[in-house]
């Protein structure tokens, strides 16, 4: 029997680019294109392909499909069409004539910090903001985004620090991607390393000009020369050289060279000619966010357009709300931000995503819908990825035992961190570490500390709780022991990946257990002449010792280590205090004490392999 010849109906084609996502059926493609699902069928049929108006269509069948009559199309994934939509609603303008730019104002540059790991980059920033954030980071590494403002000369400078490790490779591009001017740190000492090299070519995709601070020019084996040298052949050509990078030496230690390279960078501002408009409706991207227990979801956004004022309908993502306070870097409330400002956000219905566009839409009601159909499209898309996520899996030490048994192994796993950008970094690294025979699944990612829900939900999906910077309220910890739930915590991204990449290596070594000994609440704070900060305490939990270490939680994400120095009863001095009694705790040297934290003690204890 001879195949009917196809001719397509008369029917004109859509003007213009018709957006088309993948995997539509030929009853969702036909009529987008005027043509009926029949159409698409005996046309697929002609071709060889065949298949129900129902069925999911191949890239390759659709767009033979739309070149048979004409058609100018282009594959979106499930959502993107949406997402067109959504922007047109929200009023969203991305082209803008040169004349109309020319009109607007000068705004300072977003300058973003980076390097490779230790090379000084937060050190750097430090001297230049004169604040102290190398402190409190867990083995002397940024872990999170942080941005600044500064002023030079009457000009505003805008920093972005992004951290230095390999695993945060997500967030450093996201830094890159919302900068004018990327500052590359590279130690006098050290040379070109490989974080160097990752930095370099996120810049380079951002196409900002690059600036090199040749650091730690006080270090006695400093040699600028050679990192010039290693620079230029990777295609930066110092100014010196005949060439137009910028090479400057410095020394955040000593604070040598700072002027100079902020002199430099504002001569960069004033090349590049940076300009945006402070009137309408702000627009920009979220650098960072989080769960703050007391003031709700909490996120980090740098305003590139616009003005961003308390009361506006913000949206970005699946998360929208009324800014109810806004935070600039200095910690004080203001009432607005204008371009290239970064600033704090409160009033989001949840977390937002690190590294999404924000808008301030037309009113509330709008921003609503877009957000509902965000989150709809998002849990849509998400299905199919984590449609595994429930099914097998075991606890680290079986999916261990598995493995050496040479069996192909799933491991389920919840991820909680302190705020989302660590969160990206350890699923997508984590997601690397996949091959053929062992697989992880995710089968919740979130941010905030260990709860009982994530408890619960690892018992029944029988998973494995990795926490990152954040810790298990008592309430979560006796739980997963009655229901043997494994939680896992960690404070650097190295030790966690070791962890799981020696698991699935079958290579899982004894381990140390931190065991919680005791728990206290604090409920006053003293402040004692050259004895500094002692925090009036209730012991909720086990018992308290002298020189015990310590972990101190303030809402469940860990915000120092170190130990018990004094311990009192009265005024008496106590080896321990037990459960029920209240204590004065002096810490070694840590004096940023509020009321409600948490001291949690604790004992590490050898693991034998079984």
């Amino acid at each position: 029997m001879d195949v009917p010849t196809y001719s397509a109906s008369d029917a004109a084609v859509p003007d213009g680019v018709v957006v088309i996502e993948r995997a539509s059926s030929a009853q969702d493609l036909g009529p987008r294109l005027n043509r009926t699902a029949a159409d698409v069928v005996r046309f697929l049929l002609t071709n060889g392909e065949m298949v129900a108006a129902t069925q999911s269509l191949s890239d390759d069948m659709i767009r033979l499909f739309a070149a048979e009559i004409g058609a100018d199309i282009r594959l979106v994934n499930p959502g993107e069409e949406q997402e067109v939509e959504l922007r047109r609603v929200l009023e969203i303008e991305d082209d803008y004539d040169d004349e109309i730019i020319e009109s607007w104002p000068n705004r300072p540059p977003v300058i973003t910090i980076m390097g490779h790991v230790d090379h000084g980059k937060t050190l750097l920033l430090d001297r230049i903001r004169s604040a102290n954030v190398v402190a409190g980071e867990a083995g002397g590494i940024t872990q999170h985004i942080g941005a600044y403002q500064v002023e030079q000369d009457g000009h505003v400078l805008t920093f972005i620090d992004t951290p230095g490790h390999a695993a945060f490779t997500a967030m450093r591009a996201r830094g890159a991607e919302a900068t004018d001017v990327v500052v590359l740190v590279v130690a006098a000492d050290d040379g070109v390393m490989p974080q160097t090299l990752e930095a370099l070519a996120h810049a380079r995709a951002a196409d900002v000009p690059i600036v090199v601070a040749v650091n730690k020019m006080d270090r006695e084996g400093a040699d600028p020369d050679r990192v010039m040298s290693q620079l230029a052949e990777r295609g930066l050509i110092p100014e010196a050289w005949g060439g137009d990078t910028l090479f400057i030496r410095v020394s955040a230690m000593t604070g040598d060279g700072i002027d100079e390279l902020l002199d430099s960078l504002n001569v960069v501002a004033e090349v590049e000619d940076l300009r945006a408009t402070p009137e309408g409706r702000a627009a920009g991207v979220v650098l960072e966010a989080n769960l703050d227990i007391g003031r709700g979801p909490v996120a980090t956004v740098l305003v590139e357009r616009g003005t961003l004022r308390v009361g506006d309908p913000l949206v970005t993502g699946a998360a929208w709300g009324r800014v109810r306070a806004i935070i600039n870097d200095r910690g004080e409330n203001v009432m607005s931000a204008g371009p290239s400002t970064p600033v704090q956000v409160l009033g989001l219905s949840d977390v937002a995503s690190s590294g999404d566009s924000f808008v301030v839409a037309p009113n509330e009601k709008i921003a609503g819908k877009v957000a509902d159909t965000r989150e709809h499209w998002l849990r849509v898309a998400s299905l199919g990825r984590d449609a595994s996520a429930t099914s097998g899996g075991a606890k680290l030490e079986d999916f261990f035992k598995q493995i050496q048994a040479g069996e192909a192994a799933t491991l389920n796993l919840i991820v909680k961190a302190d705020v989302n950008g660590s969160l990206e970094a350890v699923t997508d690294s984590l997601r690397k570490l996949e091959r053929d025979d062992v697989k992880l699944a995710f089968v919740l990612r979130g941010v905030g500390g260990i709860s009982e829900n994530d408890v619960q939900l690892a018992a029944t999906s029988n998973s494995t709780i990795l926490g990152f910077n954040v810790r298990p309220d008592r309430k979560a910890r006796e739980l997963a022991e009655a229901e043997k739930v494994e939680i896992r915590n960690y404070e650097i991204i190295y030790n966690l990946l070791e962890d799981i990449e020696n698991a699935m290596l079958g290579l899982l070594a004894p381990e140390y257990e931190e065991v919680v000994t005791g728990e206290a609440q604090v409920r006053e704070v003293f402040r004692v002449p050259r004895v500094g900060a002692i925090a009036g305490c209730y012991v909720l939990n086990g018992t308290i010792t002298r020189n015990s270490k310590v972990r101190f939680l303030r809402e469940g994400t860990i915000i120092w280590k170190g130990e018990i120095q004094s311990l009192r009863r009265f005024k008496d001095d106590a080896a321990s205090v037990a459960s029920g009694f209240e204590c004065g705790i002096g810490l070694s040297d840590f004096q940023d004490l509020k009321d409600g934290d948490i001291i949690e003690t604790f004992e590490e204890r050898l693991i034998p392999v079984k």
